[in-house]
């Protein structure tokens, strides 16, 4: 679990604890949190640390906007074996009858890289609950068991 931001801190980071809270709630243990700086580069460096660990899942909040700095979207996505584009499209329907048209200026995107599962979601909380509840824990376990098989 990524947290691309570079204010937040892991005791200021509440999107990230409401993923880990979420992750472990349902059973799916958490093998790293940390905090990165919304640079493209050390995006790919953390996501090729984890890729090459026990993860099956990375799950990077944050960075997925339209400001200068919102570049999460751009250094995930050329690493990504294969894109799952109903993932974004979903977020952002979703969003849409939650927040309404702000809902566009989100860059949210999932793939898989190497059999691991990566999701790219925006950081704040309402966005988390959106993301896990709706999308990513009811077909968490479906996407990592056809993940590892390409592993």
């Amino acid at each position: 679990m990524v947290t691309v931001s570079d204010s937040r801190t892991l005791e200021t980071d509440t999107g990230g604890g409401a993923v880990e809270a979420m992750l472990e709630e349902m059973g799916h243990p958490v093998v790293v949190r940390e905090i990165v700086p919304d640079e493209p580069q050390r995006i790919q460096e953390a996501l090729r640390r984890l890729i090459g660990g026990d993860a099956r899942a990375i799950i990077l909040t944050g960075g997925t906007g339209v400001a200068p700095r919102d570049q999460t979207p751009e250094a995930v996505r050329p690493l990504l074996d294969r894109e799952i584009p109903g993932f974004g499209e979903l977020f952002r329907m979703l969003s849409y009858e939650d927040i309404g048209s702000a809902a566009l200026l989100s860059r949210g995107l999932a793939g898989m890289v190497k059999g691991v599962v990566v999701f790219v979601i925006p950081g704040s909380r309402g966005a988390v609950r959106l993301a896990m509840d709706k999308l990513i824990l009811p077909e968490l376990g479906h996407l990592t068991a056809e993940a590892i098989k390409v592993r």
